[in-house]
């Protein structure tokens, strides 16, 4: 268990450098999301394709509408479901970058279950949330191994927590009429409809 420094975290993102944080699904790789050029940089450490869009972390229901646009649907599912392993694909807000979105006018956006998360993103603002890893390689669960694959480069701060080795979160798209379940993860489709049509 590695020491906590998480206002050096926030130091550094603010500086526009990536950190490693703790989900409650595995670790994240953390940017700005308003810093394009910092965006870049975690497409560049994951070797990730440009057209994959990153989804984001935000702390909270004031953040998570400062970043998309919600309706009944969503709010109800957040409700229901968040902070934890939900992903909500939403409409995105004029101010989130392309680079973030691959392109795209949505965006996908969660509240982890993680304490270390919260705390971080609550004092910073909405940062990327996506997995600490190089594009096609394995998700590590641990910091050593995650300083190993990026070659100990391109990130400023690891907060490390130890073993974090969840199950994925559910990708459930409410963007359009219709909802779409997009990866089922700890969250099974059942649970996601039940409260669809139970709300």
């Amino acid at each position: 268990m590695g020491m906590l420094d998480v206002s050096k975290a926030v130091d550094a993102l603010s500086r526009g450098e990536l950190v490693v944080y703790p989900t409650d699904t595995l670790y994240g790789l953390g940017a700005d999301i308003y810093n394009e050029v910092a965006v870049r940089k975690v497409f560049e450490i994951k070797k990730r394709p440009w057209s994959i869009p990153l989804s984001i972390a935000v702390s909270g229901f004031k953040m998570l509408e400062e970043v998309a646009y919600l309706d009944d649907k969503a709010i109800l599912l957040a409700k229901v479901f968040l902070p934890g392993k939900l992903t909500l694909v939403l409409k995105k807000k004029k101010t989130i970058s392309d680079v973030v979105t691959g392109g795209g006018d949505r965006v996908a956006v969660r509240i982890p279950g993680n304490r270390v998360a919260l705390d971080l993103i609550s004092r910073f603002g909405p940062i990327t949330a996506t997995s600490a890893n190089v594009h096609g390689m394995e998700t590590l669960a641990d910091v050593d191994g995650i300083r190993k694959q990026f070659k100990n480069q391109g990130v400023s701060v690891y907060l490390d927590i130890g073993r974090v080795a969840g199950k994925p979160s559910t990708i459930v798209d409410v963007s359009g009429e219709t909802i779409r379940i997009i990866r089922e993860g700890e969250i099974t489709r059942r649970e996601v409809l039940g409260v669809i049509q139970h709300g």
